[in-house]
């Protein structure tokens, strides 16, 4: 560039040059496919004086965001949409730009329950691989379509893509979060631990926070889950990533039965991010048991309303259907139905959510047929066996049911949900005390788990009574019964062992063992959990 300047304006056009340079620049770098680190590092060498640099745009934040895996706003993504559109169709040769693209739209569909962006994720995502082929030399690509597979709940797909790209380059760090969600979803509990493992020794920061709270919750390591929740939080440098670890936090906490500190949780978690739509759901459910079900209400409508979840369809049909509004109830399941069609038309799977549904509020035979295809397709998930568990039983095949039950409940997460399940499976069965024990343990653990479950899981409680008196008959060989609890006066001599023959404990009702699937990973130490200082806003 050559510029030829008079004496007089050679200080305006000096500046105009520093001007046009640095956009020159800055374009530059988002054309190359680089984050927003970076580019605020080449922004720091324009000779513009002192000036500190400017903070990254939309575009450069959505970048550094997806490209993490991690949360990002919905109006950085689609900014990154139109940055990237605009540039392909001027350079469609560029595979690193078709790989952000096609990452992006995956976030975009993720954020507004929008399956229509996942068909163009995957034009997009193959477009790149078709101009440089090949997990070794377009890992950006090959991860994207991991990431499209399991926002898809098609987990073997985004296993074989993650260990692809795995293989061809292992330190690549970006590639574990998308491995774990893979083999989360498959079951392979003690995978997603090696894997985190991996992670960690490559990289530290918010997601691996994150993600490592995902992965001991899922363990059953409570205090330590919600130890990385709260780290997460405290480190977050975007609304995105403090709203989403707050949620985390509000989830443990609901799920420890302790509604009032998940609801403080996510009133922070909506305060930083007004439109978070897992946060006002999660505050709906708690709000429902604490019983302001006109607040869950209105809580779950804005939650479809940014992202029409089946799910979510799902908890507020069955709040109306507590609450005796079998119309309302109805529509939301009517809604259901239309958002898992769209949904399996646009390549999602959602099979677990229509058994859930089918279960208990359709026919509980299409529900198992439904899962156990997914079983045989290996998608083993703690949340599948668990609804194969409790489909069987409302088929009216309880002994079958029993042993997914087990799975369920003796991977390590601690589940109300899951408890009750077994609890009823095992009363059907006619075994009363392990029956007694798993529906006590579902009411110790979240007494309010569900509007439509607990209410039932009390009654059956009540049902089974309480332990019956006395223990185990001849106890000590003399032909009489030994009470449990000792009388108002010593046992008579006869009846006290000898010293030379010890003593036949009584018979306990005893938790059959956990399978044998420790993971070859070390488990975390303890750590406390610091308060999270942020204000409760009030909603209404």
């Amino acid at each position: 560039m050559v510029f030829v300047l008079t004496h007089s304006n050679h200080m305006d056009a000096k500046n105009t040059w520093n001007t046009r340079h640095m956009r020159h620049i800055r374009r530059a770098a988002l054309a190359a496919g680089v984050g927003a680190v970076l580019v605020v590092g080449v922004l720091v060498f324009v000779p513009d004086g002192d000036e500190a640099p400017p903070p990254p745009g939309p575009e450069a934040r959505a970048r550094a965001a997806v490209g993490a895996g991690g949360p990002a706003s919905l109006p950085d993504v689609a900014a990154l949409i139109r940055d990237r559109e605009a540039w392909l169709r001027k350079n469609p040769k560029d595979a690193g730009s078709w790989a952000v693209l096609g990452a992006a739209y995956v976030e975009r569909g993720g954020l507004r329950a929008d399956t229509a962006y996942y068909p163009k994720a995957e034009q997009a995502l193959r477009r790149s691989l078709a101009v440089a082929p090949g997990e070794r030399r377009n890992p950006a690509a090959t991860t994207g379509l991991a990431a499209l597979a399991n926002a898809r709940h098609d987990y073997a797909a985004a296993r074989k893509w993650g260990e692809a790209v795995r293989k061809a380059a292992p330190a690549r760090w970006t590639t574990y979060p998308v491995l774990i969600d893979a083999y989360n979803g498959l079951g392979d509990y003690a995978a997603a631990g090696r894997a985190l493992d991996k992670l960690r020794s490559l990289r530290s920061g918010v997601r691996v926070l994150s993600v490592s709270s995902l992965v001991y919750r899922d363990r059953g390591w409570r205090e330590d889950a919600a130890a990385k929740a709260d780290e997460a939080a405290g480190k977050a440098a975007t609304p995105a990533e403090r709203s989403g670890a707050l949620n985390a936090l509000g989830g443990l906490a609901w799920e420890r039965g302790e509604p009032t500190d998940a609801l403080r949780y996510y009133d922070a978690a909506l305060k930083v991010a007004p439109d978070h739509h897992a946060s006002l759901a999660g505050r709906a459910r708690v709000l429902a048991a604490l019983d302001r079900t006109e607040e869950a209400c209105q809580d779950y409508q804005a939650a479809l309303a940014e992202r029409p979840m089946p799910e979510y369809a799902l908890e507020l049909g069955e709040l109306y259907d507590s609450l005796g509004l079998d119309g309302d109830a109805r529509s939301q399941y009517e809604l259901l139905r239309d958002r898992t069609a769209r949904a399996q038309a646009d390549g999602v799977n959602e099979e677990l959510t229509l058994a859930r549904f089918e279960a208990d509020h359709g026919s509980p035979r299409a529900a198992v047929e439904r899962l156990e295809a997914e079983w045989r397709r290996g998608h083993r998930s703690m949340q599948v066996s668990d609804t194969l568990a409790w489909a069987l039983y409302r088929a009216g095949e309880a002994r079958k049911a029993l042993p997914y039950a087990k799975r369920a409940t003796e991977q390590g997460m601690r589940s109300a949900l899951f408890s009750y399940h077994r609890g009823e499976i095992e009363r059907e069965l006619g075994m009363e005390g392990p029956a007694r024990r798993h529906l006590d343990e579902a009411l110790r653990t979240n007494p309010r788990f569900s509007p439509l479950l607990a209410p039932k899981a009390r009654a059956a409680l009540a049902e089974l009574g309480e332990l019956p008196g006395g223990g185990p008959k001849d106890m000590y060989g003399d032909g009489e019964s030994t009470p449990l609890t000792a009388g108002p006066t010593a046992p008579s001599r006869s009846t006290v062992p000898s010293p030379s023959t010890p003593a036949t404990p009584p018979a306990r009702s005893v938790a059959p063992p956990v399978p044998s699937a420790s993971p070859a990973w070390s488990e975390p130490a303890p750590t406390p959990t610091r308060p999270v200082s942020a204000s409760s806003a009030a909603r209404s």
